[in-house]
């Protein structure tokens, strides 16, 4: 079950403003019945301003009144109609011991996914375009000690938004180049044969 905010100063104002049991207040509340007790005799929380769940959008005073009407009544929770923001990509901090590791990650990704935009290995890397063209074009002031490194195994980025903004990428028209495979003149696979009768 969940609880309420401020679980022990809720049940300071449940016992000091409403009838109901230490028992009902217990299991709103999550606490003990002799810790709810306890608030009742003031040996604990004697300082403590008691928090109004009514206020808080918690409970509401019908909810109380029937439950003071009714001992076996359990207090129950009002739902919050506003579900919780979920927190989307953006900007994510990078630890001062990862960022070093940036100009590896976009030697990375140039090499291997050509088919990515500046603003997508920006976005994926943490990083800004003209960091990323210097790389391209090698003129970056550290270029001679630049290695190829998956950004997904330094940490820079997760595998899921590699694959989505490569995929992306794909969508929009920027087919990955293939590597040509070169064979030798008059040699193919269909001109071989295992056989002992040349």
């Amino acid at each position: 079950m969940t609880q309420p905010l401020m679980p022990m100063a809720t049940a300071v104002w449940l016992v000091d403003n409403t009838s109901l049991t230490f028992t009902q207040i217990a299991d709103f509340c999550n606490l003990h019945e002799l810790e709810v007790q306890s608030i009742a005799d003031g040996l604990i929380a004697q300082n403590m301003v008691g928090a109004d769940p009514v206020a808080n959008g918690q409970l509401t005073m019908e909810e109380i009144e029937r439950c003071q009407a009714a001992e076996s009544e359990r207090l129950q929770l009002l739902e919050d109609e506003v579900p919780a923001k979920v927190q989307t990509g953006g900007t994510r901090y990078t630890p001062v011991s990862k960022r070093q590791d940036k100009p590896n990650a976009i030697a990375w990704l140039v090499k291997n996914h050509p088919e990515l935009s500046d603003a997508q290995i920006g976005r994926l890397v943490g990083t800004t375009k003209p960091t990323i063209n210097a790389i391209r074009e090698r003129t970056h002031w550290n270029i001679a000690n630049i290695k190829a490194v998956d950004p997904v195994a330094l940490g820079l980025c997760r595998q899921t938004d590699l694959d989505a903004a490569v995929q992306k990428a794909i969508e929009k028209g920027g087919r990955p180049e293939q590597p040509e495979t070169a064979e030798p003149a008059g040699f193919s696979i269909e001109n071989f044969s295992i056989s002992g009768d040349d």
